[in-house]
């Protein structure tokens, strides 16, 4: 009896005990007990504790696995592989398009991010109420705003609003199903910190949620071919707040620069699969939204009619433009320890110039304080505004204004030698158009052949740019 009863025992579900593990809210990386610093990215009071909702295991059916787009994965050889053309469309903003490298491209995850009121919402509602003019469906779901306060802005901003579709809604699972029954071309998402996905059970705007939901949204674009929009928050230092691997999972990152109070904007794209990285786009901001600057550089050379020492006009390459940008210098006698300061150029990168002006150019600077400015607001990352910042920071030195029209390039070497820089020729043609008649170059970018009306000075080493340029400002003088 007792061995019958043994047989006829009920089977019971087996359930694993809730439990509870501290995540970083940097690097998402869990802990068994709290910590004031994380072991895997080494950041401090950075542990929350997550809930792990009990798992069943009896019976537990196996979901159907599929691939990174949405359906099963095959195996093939990479020749053959079909091939065709990306289909772009359009946003109705030429900068915009620039940025992202000719246009938005279909089933593409854009991130975008930047200060508070800086432009982000602004620039996407216009985006994609032309869009939706354009017969190209457009959803514009937001989480942080009403639909009133975002017919508001679009009135305010005298934009067409009979085409765009809106929703107020923060469900990840939610939102798929709306754009799984509308199908939209575009679909902007505002912003990826207010979203969640009920499959977890920690707060929006966390780690965990931030990279489910991106992943889920990511994951329906690649299947159903809609362009997605995300916007990112930005933490008090200017990166992305949430989890790195959140710019890993999109296909292009856009930045936002420029002042909240400045009159120019500047979207620079940091990631793009498909286009140019560190790509440029200037928009100057209105109270009609934003508004592209069809000629940046003009912005960027607002100048004294008079030549003044310490000015220079550098020609520098953001992306695949080429921007003519004036640069700034001040040294002055130091009270102490001297200073060095550098706004829109790398900090470290001018006290090595400036050692490098001293052994090879004869230029001694040590007693000096030397500020250095971007006008504009604009900042430069490549190394041919080298040659630029040296003559500004002599002219400033010894009180030699340089020639109004003269502009320079070059990258400068630690032997004291003035390096070629890619795209010269580019460079070259920008500079003639805006009516510079003085350039010093490399020697390496130097052209064949004469340029009428223009005076081209190649230069192989510093000593002998330095000379050139004083040479020049005392026979214009």
């Amino acid at each position: 009896m007792a061995m019958l009863k043994q047989s006829f025992h009920p089977v019971r579900k087996i359930m694993a005990k809730a439990k509870s593990v501290y995540r970083c809210e940097q690097c998402a990386a869990d802990h068994p007990k709290w910590s004031g610093q994380c072991s895997e990215c080494g950041e401090w009071n950075c542990l929350v504790e997550v809930s792990i909702a009990p798992v069943v295991t009896h019976r537990a059916s196996p979901k159907q696995s599929v691939g990174y787009a949405g359906q099963a994965a095959n195996l093939t050889t990479l020749n053959q592989v079909s091939v065709s053309r990306e289909s772009r469309l359009h946003t109705g903003i030429g900068e915009f398009d620039r940025v992202l490298g000719g246009g938005l491209v279909t089933g593409s995850v854009v991130l975008i991010g930047g200060d508070p009121g800086i432009g982000k919402s602004t620039i996407l509602l216009q985006t994609a109420t032309h869009m939706a003019a354009q017969n190209s469906p457009a959803l514009y779901v937001t989480g942080e705003e009403s639909l009133s306060q975002v017919a508001l802005r679009a009135q305010r901003l005298e934009l067409p609003t009979e085409h765009l579709k809106v929703m107020a809604e923060t469900c990840v699972e939610r939102i798929c199903e709306v754009l799984a029954h509308e199908r939209p071309a575009v679909a902007i998402l505002d912003s990826i910190q207010t979203l969640y996905t009920e499959s977890l059970q920690s707060a929006p705007g966390g780690v965990s949620q931030i990279r489910e939901s991106a992943a889920i949204l990511t994951r329906y674009a690649k299947n159903s071919g809609t362009a997605l929009f995300l916007v990112g928050h930005v933490t008090k230092e200017g990166a992305l707040a949430g989890p790195r691997v959140l710019e890993h999972m999109v296909d292009c990152v856009l930045y936002f620069e420029g002042q909240s109070d400045s009159r120019y904007r500047m979207i620079r794209a940091v990631k793009n699969r498909f286009g140019a990285v560190n790509e440029l786009g200037v928009f100057g901001m209105t109270d009609k939204g934003l508004r592209e600057v069809a000629n940046p550089s003009a912005i960027f050379l607002s100048r004294y009619d008079e030549a003044i020492p310490g000015s220079i006009v550098m020609i520098s390459r953001e992306g695949t433009r080429p921007l003519l940008v004036e640069v700034q210098a001040l040294v002055d006698d130091a009270h102490g320890q001297p200073r060095r300061v550098a706004l829109g150029l790398d900090q470290n990168r001018l006290n090595m110039l400036l050692a490098v002006m001293h052994r090879h150019g004869g230029v001694q600077t040590s007693g000096q304080d030397v500020y250095v400015n971007v006008v504009g607001g604009l900042k430069i990352t490549e190394t041919g505004s080298d040659l630029a910042v040296l003559l500004a920071c002599a002219s400033s030195l010894r009180g030699k204004a340089l020639p109004q029209q003269m502009a320079v390039f070059g990258e400068v070497g630690l032997s004291g030698e003035i390096r070629p820089v890619p795209n010269g020729q580019e460079r070259l043609k920008e500079a003639i158009k805006h009516g510079f008649k003085y350039i010093i170059l490399p020697r390496g970018n130097a052209p064949q052949k004469d340029i009428d009306g223009v005076t081209l000075m190649s230069v192989a080493r510093l000593h002998e740019a330095l000379s050139e340029a004083m040479r020049l400002s005392e026979e214009l003088s």
